[in-house]
């Protein structure tokens, strides 16, 4: 992508990005295309991190945890002082929204890229921020903003409010410190631990009660103001699609949004801004009914005085570079264009590439990246793939920070157009070494519901009730990978017979194969042709023509079928191949005949039966350990809270039973599938 260009002096002569990662990459390309000179700072576990080989000068910090490293100000600030940096950015996250740096910084005569102290403190409170809004005439939820003394208390607000009410964290952000109530129980249960979660992650155990709006959409407004009075709202975001209010799919503009309620969010949004003296980029987070067609049942939710981390969609649509406006506003200058120069153009989707496995209820995985090839970014006449991320390959996913590998993003003219790219993207993305959605990213992209723009905060929960366990192949698609595996195949055998001296290739080949793909069975002819291979289904329809370049043990194979690109990641298994595309891994079995009809008496291995015991479901600390050996317990019961991200995952028993040993206590260090406890 191209953003408009913006001419002007070079603001800043050295910026110091004050964070890690994806973010500090982002930062760093916008500023040496300014010309400005930048540092990194970095923790003992990211001393080789991209982003450090990225900057100019890099320090170090400190040690892997974050407050011993990139939420400690002094040191941030010392190193700005020592390499004789004149501006910091903060990026998002760690110390991005604390009224306290953004005042050190200017207290050290250090610009800091973002807002005044003055409005990351009235909009960092969610308690004061939602008063204020209220004041400025924004629409807000209703819900109880005081003082909640105890768990006692905050029932008999939720009760007052009525259910389902939502308990979050006043310093709360980024889906944690977060706890959706339906009854008196639930607040029993999640009232303690919503205080727990944000006194560890933002140091202040202040928790608020509010009406959760059923049917929600989570949808965001874009403002941008400078320090002269000048500010603007840049369209809208859909955030709708999230995961333990954990954003996973964003997308500008919204589906659902009209004109006319594009004008009344955005209004509402500079108005809350003005009334804080706001300026650089900053995010007006609504959340709106999707019952409501009126397009006035809107309501503020939060304000982000920070870059988020969707912030590309809204770059892809406006033509802005939101970080390059940052570094002006944050210099002084005046913003250059006014409300009627924002433009819309096109749709823009992205997708965060998360270190989790949504096979096993999307348990966070952390570990090296053994592989890490993402797709090409691309800038077509009728769209462009954008990947920003801070890894590479041997890079390792630790259970420090955050688990997003990378974000994934396409711009097109249409809606439909911008998902079939991300569809084609995530099936050139190989990953392996650690857990990660791609799979599901590519099935929630090709999903009805999702195509149709009827979306809510529980589109996950409802359309994957029963987890998720891959995308759905139509009869085109097992067709395509019948073909791929067999062309597989003959490359692999004709290597081999190359390697030995039998054969100088396989174009020539006329040959016959059978081929499985779970309850499919296709008897296959593949002949050569002047543009690759003719592959015969043993169907009625026309052979498919499968052409492309593909060398034994590569992991990816990029082919076009019918002149369209078709691409799959590659593993081989015993008796064929493992394929992953279009959001799911197929295992095609490639037999020659003769073979293939004794197939089904082979004897299958039986994994072992692990139904006795607890198993941690992820990696991370052993809080709290509620049973003992020789305690009966019951279905649903909760048994032992695991701490992973900074996040408490409580583990509960499938069935009554009772047990029989724990082989762990609360203080333990678990990795995935470790047995906690076993049960009579």
């Amino acid at each position: 992508m191209a953003f408009i260009p913006q001419m002007g002096k070079i603001v800043f002569k050295k910026i110091l990005v004050a964070n890690r990662g994806e973010i500090a990459c982002r930062v760093m390309r916008s500023a040496k295309k300014m010309g400005i000179a930048t540092v990194a700072v970095y923790s003992d576990a990211d001393a080789r991190a991209p982003h450090v080989r990225m900057a100019d000068e890099a320090v170090r910090l400190g040690p892997a945890p974050a407050a011993e490293s990139y939420l400690r100000a002094d040191l941030i600030l010392l190193a700005a002082k020592e390499t004789g940096a004149d501006a910091i950015h903060p990026g998002y996250g760690f110390l991005s929204e604390r009224e306290s740096f953004a005042k050190a910084c200017a207290e050290a005569g250090i610009a800091f890229v973002g807002p005044p102290p003055g409005a990351i403190a009235a909009m960092g409170d969610k308690i004061e921020s939602k008063k204020l809004a209220k004041e400025a005439g924004v629409n807000v939820v209703p819900g109880f903003l005081g003082e909640i003394a105890d768990t006692e208390h905050a029932v008999r607000i939720a009760t007052e409010i009525g259910y389902p009410v939502m308990m979050k964290a006043s310093a709360g952000g980024g889906g944690k410190g977060m706890r959706l109530a339906f009854s008196e129980q639930d607040v029993r249960e999640g009232f303690e631990a919503t205080k727990r979660e944000g006194l560890a992650s933002f140091g202040d155990d202040r928790v608020f009660i509010e009406k959760f709006i059923e049917s929600p959409r989570h949808i965001e407004i874009q403002v941008l103001g400078d320090q002269h009075g000048n500010i603007v709202y840049l369209n809208e975001r859909e955030c709708s699609i999230q995961r333990r209010h954990q954003k996973v799919v964003e997308e500008a503009p919204s589906p659902f949004v009209t004109p006319e309620m594009r004008k009344a969010m955005g209004e509402q949004a500079v108005a809350l801004a003005r009334a804080v003296g706001y300026y650089s980029a900053g995010t007006v987070e609504l959340i709106v009914s999707g019952a409501d067609k009126t397009g006035q049942g809107f309501y503020f939710l939060e304000m982000n005085t920070r870059l988020q981390v969707e912030h590309p969609v809204t770059e892809a649509i406006t033509g802005l570079d939101l970080v390059e406006q940052m570094i002006r506003v944050a210099a002084g200058e005046p913003l250059a264009f006014g409300q009627d120069g924002v433009k819309l153009d096109g749709w823009a989707i992205e997708n965060r590439v998360y270190a989790e496995d949504p096979y096993r209820g999307f348990l966070p995985s952390t570990g090296r990246l053994v592989r890490y090839r993402p797709p090409a970014a691309e800038n077509a006449g009728q769209g462009y793939i954008r990947v920003d991320d801070g890894v590479t390959e041997g890079s390792e996913i630790s259970m420090f920070y955050d688990p997003m590998i990378a974000k994934l993003i396409t711009w097109a003219p249409t809606r439909d157009e911008a998902a079939d790219l991300q569809v084609r993207a995530l099936d050139r993305f190989r990953i392996d070494g650690i857990g990660h959605n791609i799979d599901f990213l590519s099935a929630i992209m090709q999903h009805p519901r999702f195509r149709s723009g009827e979306l809510t905060t529980g589109f996950i929960a409802e359309e994957y009730p029963e987890g998720f366990h891959g995308a759905p192949a139509d009869e085109g698609l097992v067709r395509r990978l019948a073909a791929v595996a067999v062309v597989l195949d003959l490359a692999r055998t004709a290597r081999a017979a190359e390697i030995s001296g039998q054969l100088g290739g396989h174009a020539a080949l006329s040959t016959e194969r059978s081929v499985r793909i779970g309850t499919h069975h296709f008897d296959v002819t593949v002949d050569g042709c002047a543009t690759g291979l003719l592959v015969n289904l043993s169907s009625d329809e026309a052979p498919l023509e499968v052409s492309g370049h593909w060398r034994a043990g590569d992991p990816q194979f990029v082919a076009r079928i019918d002149g369209a690109e078709f691409a799959t990641a590659v593993d081989r298994t015993r008796t064929g191949w493992k394929l992953t595309a279009h959001g799911a891994a197929h295992l095609v079995e490639v037999l020659p005949p003769h073979v293939a009809e004794y197939r089904d008496h082979m004897i299958e291995k039986v994994p072992p039966d692990m139904s006795r015991f607890l198993l941690a479901p992820m990696p991370g600390l052993l809080t709290r350990l509620h049973v003992q050996p020789g305690d009966k317990v019951e279905a649903g019961q909760a048994l032992a809270v695991i701490e992973a991200m900074k996040m408490e995952n409580i583990l509960r028993a499938e069935r009554a039973g009772t047990v029989k040993h724990a082989h762990f206590g609360a203080g333990d260090s678990l990795a995935v599938d470790a047995a906690i406890l076993e049960f009579e």
